[in-house]
């Protein structure tokens, strides 16, 4: 890429406003909201050790998990970032218990709500490992300037108009769709800004790495050890034996996958019979990723973005991933 042919997050974004059809600016600003914080957040991620703020706070989140230092400050980050901006009524996170209406002047007049993971994969902070952001954007229903209502986030994967993540790893990236395909930007730290670098982003439909914590077999049902062990075979047709890759952060590994082909698991187990990453905030926009860009994503049963949410912090097994890879491990699954 030229240093004089650069797209810049913000001007890719105006150019395709046209293709919403709610486009009247709001979203375009919302989603820069959603770039400034991720900015901030990419920098506070990369100066953790030495501001003494990795770590746990001694805390626990709603789900049980001790609460790092970073998380705190990406989850305030973009309460205090939607605040400001107005185009969001309520906000939605992983780390919160309910929902936020949120209180900036023009908040109530949001037509937007967001639902955000603020640092997947949290546990890897005090390795140095890969993490990310996951966002996703729905339209309100209710009505706008009145309070927002928990229906406003309660909303199946198929009614997102957007939704993204960013990964903070070697280098910040922000993939995004607004369902008009994928479209993945990289932070050039010396403009401050977010640069086109992954156009149109097609994942394979065939690949050879499969993503699962396979310390957890013991527990799996028998479809999925059975698959993960025909993903071990040697084959030379199907190009096995496949590649297992497992980073831990949900954003790093379907990150991977969606670029060079992969399958990524998380399955019911005996310990998490309805699975256990979260539908609202890593598996609904995960899955508008992935099939935006040619993948399928489902629970083994149905579509991961039919699911009608009965909870905010509702969980679910995910099979996600490049389609022709995913469908063979449903073979071993549903038979």
């Amino acid at each position: 890429m030229s240093q004089f042919n650069i797209t810049t997050l913000g001007q890719f974004i105006i150019e395709r406003q046209s293709e919403f059809k709610y486009a009247k600016g709001e979203l375009s600003r919302l989603l820069r909201d959603i770039s400034i914080a991720a900015k901030v957040i990419s920098r506070e991620v990369n100066k953790a050790g030495i501001a003494e703020i990795i770590g746990e706070t001694g805390e626990v989140n709603v789900q049980g998990e001790d609460v790092k230092k970073l998380d705190i400050i990406g989850n305030e980050m973009f309460i205090s970032t939607l605040s400001r901006g107005g185009e969001c009524c309520a906000f939605a996170s992983e780390e919160e218990d309910d929902m936020i209406a949120l209180k900036g002047i023009y908040s109530k007049n949001g037509k937007y709500v967001v639902c955000i993971d603020p640092l997947d994969g949290s546990s890897n902070i005090d390795v140095n490992v890969s993490i990310g952001t996951i966002f996703s954007i729905y339209l309100r229903i209710s009505e706008p300037g009145t309070e927002p209502d928990l229906k406003d986030v309660l909303q199946a994967g198929n009614k997102l108009v957007a939704a993204g993540y960013v990964v903070y790893g070697s280098s910040t990236m922000l993939v995004y769709t607004t369902g008009k395909g994928v479209n993945g930007f990289t932070l050039d730290p010396s403009i401050g800004e977010f640069c086109l670098s992954h156009p149109d982003i097609k994942t394979p439909k065939d690949g050879s790495i499969y993503s699962l914590n396979e310390g957890n077999s013991i527990d799996f049902p028998s479809g999925v050890v059975e698959y993960i062990n025909w993903c071990k075979q040697k084959d030379k047709e199907t190009k096995r034996p496949y590649s297992a890759r497992y980073i831990g952060s949900m954003v790093a590994d379907l990150h991977r996958n969606l670029l060079k082909g992969g399958v990524f698991i998380y399955p019911p187990t005996a310990k998490t019979p309805n699975g256990k990453l979260r539908l609202m905030f890593e598996c609904n926009p995960m899955a508008f990723i992935v099939e935006q860009a040619g993948g399928i994503a489902t629970t083994g049963k149905e579509r991961i973005m039919d699911i009608e949410p009965s909870e905010l912090h509702q969980r679910v097994p995910i099979f996600i991933g490049s389609e022709n890879m995913v469908k063979k491990a449903l073979e071993f699954v549903n038979k």
